[in-house]
């Protein structure tokens, strides 16, 4: 099994960078890597993508370098272990408003004796090639978790879930915290911000790391000040801000009509 680079870099004290993919295009994830991210979120919860196409989304990331972590809706051990199958890294998963929820996803992603995970031999196993024994250890070792809190339930409960055993990371989705505090889309509210350094504080006591949400530089650099490292982004922020700044820089070039001839 490969190497998970997110979740070494972590657990060296390094920041790790990288975005939401939230088009079903394994050319978009591919050309993350050679851009330079550290990983890319494969957003399995609100993209369009089926698992055949996040499988090979999951690839493009392996060619370029890039770790593959799937954010997946649906926390049932039969959908997680799908995606795990087929190459990804780890998992995010949202809506988890309980220690109970937070122990599912560790029970789906962990083969025995830790968890309750199926085996097979997927092509994370290169397709039964590797000894099945070492593949099960290193899957155990090397597969990242993170549970994320972004509902008043989840804030609620939150010391249920920062302390499940076997977590690596909880990510505090600032979107949908301003959402259901009644602030939507303002995810730099005082109400919003409090809650995540709050939360990153107990976070970090409990021996996990952080993630969050960094849409623009200021954000990102805001949550890196706070010592939060691992930052999430969006693919589509990244194509705004570029089309954005290049036409705001030509337009006054622009025809007004076109031509004649």
């Amino acid at each position: 099994m490969k190497k998970n680079d997110l979740k070494k870099k972590l657990n060296s004290g390094t920041s790790a960078i990288g975005p939401f993919i939230g088009f079903p295009s394994p050319g978009l994830v591919e050309y993350m890597g050679w851009l330079g991210f550290d990983f890319v979120v494969i957003d399995c919860e609100h993209g369009p993508m089926d698992y055949e196409t996040a499988e090979n989304m999951i690839r493009a990331a392996e060619l370029s370098d890039i770790t593959p972590i799937l954010r997946i809706g649906l926390n049932e051990q039969q959908n997680i272990q799908r995606y795990l199958d087929a190459g990804a890294s780890g998992v995010m998963i949202p809506l988890i408003n309980s220690g109970d929820d937070a122990q599912k996803v560790v029970d789906s992603v962990k083969y025995p004796p830790i968890g309750k995970r199926g085996a097979f031999s997927g092509r994370s196993a290169e397709w039964g090639l590797q000894n099945m024994a070492e593949y099960i250890r290193e899957a155990n070792e090397e597969t990242f978790i993170s549970l994320q809190i972004e509902t008043i339930e989840g804030v609620k409960n939150h010391k249920d879930i920062i302390t499940t055993d076997n977590a690596d990371a909880i990510f505090l989705g600032p979107g949908d915290l301003s959402v259901n505090f009644g602030m939507p889309g303002d995810t730099m509210n005082p109400k919003v911000l409090d809650t995540i350094e709050e939360l990153s504080v107990k976070i970090k006591a409990a021996g996990k790391h952080t993630g969050t949400l960094g849409v623009t530089v200021e954000q990102t650099a805001y949550w890196l000040e706070r010592d939060i490292n691992w930052i999430v982004s969006s693919d589509k922020k990244f194509i705004q801000a570029g089309v954005n700044s290049y036409l705001d820089a030509i337009k006054s070039q622009l025809k007004e009509t076109p031509s004649s001839f």
